[in-house]
């Protein structure tokens, strides 16, 4: 046979039951997702940043990442919400390279998904008992949510993902914000489509089980860029797009209207360094237009302690990226007290 069975997973409760949370982080995630859904629905006017490595590779570093995004987050909490972006999975456009610590908690040894799932978990938990912060994941395996979803306050749908059924179908039960990237050819009708998919109930099967949805009503859009036939990065961050988007938003009957500008992929083409000035332009969108300073509720960054990224070796520098090159702190911390400024 061309596929094996390397071992039976827990379901979701057992390693819940083994890994739970305190009444503290419990109640710690309620006010979370209370304040990161007022940002969303139009209650409050604070300006979400998502924020981390591309791919959580190390627990320690990652954790060490969160709690000093912590004490920014306490010192700005006045304009901005820090969420940030602990990528447990990885989707690879062939299939190849790192997936993320759910395949492989040590990335220099074998994929190991038992091993995995727990130590994704563990880790979530320690960073919020640590940091005070709840986070965001992708959502790469819809049916692997479950083993988090008690921990996560923000979730991403990538661009290779966005047009699956499940995927959108898996959004709609969701109780927290749900970002829909455009998809790699940079379609905004594909996104909004998918928008439209995950603030709708559905009827479906999920995890063996007939489930039936309320809808999403933070489902929102992510901008990305896009790569054109030729593979070519296309922006989208510009002022021409924001309008765009909120144009064809007005267009749709949508509860919420929402966009989070992706500063790095291919609105950057991976020029970690641009994301300062993307971030800079998307901020002066937003002040000239009223119309987008309400549409768009945030940024989302790719971020560690060094700058840049780095093979897998045995000799890997700690908290810096093994996936996408990431801005290292100095210039986040630096970056994160600009946004505060200008928002």
């Amino acid at each position: 046979m061309s596929m094996r069975v390397n071992h039976q997973l827990p379901v979701p409760a057992e390693l819940k039951e083994e890994y739970p949370l305190s009444r503290e982080l419990i109640r710690l995630k309620k006010e979370r997702d209370k304040e990161i859904r007022d940002v969303f629905s139009g209650k409050k006017e604070k300006f979400v940043v998502l924020v981390g490595p591309c791919s959580a590779d190390n627990e320690d570093a990652v954790c060490e990442y969160v709690s000093r995004l912590s004490r920014l987050n306490q010192e700005l909490s006045e304009k901005l919400i820090l969420i940030p972006r602990i990528y447990t999975n990885k989707p690879r456009t062939t299939g190849e390279g790192y997936k993320g610590m759910l395949h492989q908690p040590s990335p220099d040894k074998a994929p190991d998904l038992l091993a995995g799932i727990i130590a994704i978990r563990k880790m979530h938990i320690r960073s919020m008992q640590e940091s005070g912060l709840t986070a965001a994941d992708e959502m790469l395996y819809p049916e692997n949510r479950s083993y988090l979803d008690d921990l996560l306050s923000y979730e991403a749908v990538g661009a290779r993902s966005v047009e699956n059924q499940q995927h959108r179908l898996t959004a709609s039960g969701m109780d927290i914000p749900v970002g829909m990237k455009n998809p790699t050819s940079g379609d905004f009708s594909v996104m909004l489509n998918s928008v439209v998919a995950a603030q709708s109930p559905h009827t479906f099967i999920y995890r063996g089980m007939d489930v039936t949805t309320g809808g999403n009503d933070l489902a929102h859009v992510i901008l990305r860029g896009g790569v054109d036939k030729y593979g070519t990065c296309v922006p989208n961050y510009h002022y021409e797009d924001l309008v765009r988007l909120l144009e064809m938003y007005q267009k749709r009957d949508l509860k919420n209207p929402a966009v989070i500008v992706d500063a790095n992929h291919s609105n950057s083409n991976k020029k970690y360094k641009e994301q300062i000035r993307i971030v800079s332009e998307v901020l002066h969108s937003r002040r000239h237009n009223p119309e987008l300073h309400r549409l768009v509720k945030g940024v989302m960054i790719e971020s560690y302690l060094e700058e840049g990224c780095q093979p897998i070796s045995a000799e890997r520098v700690y908290g810096k990226s093994i996936t996408d090159p990431c801005l290292g702190w100095e210039d986040t911390k630096r970056l994160l007290y600009r946004i505060a400024d200008e928002c």
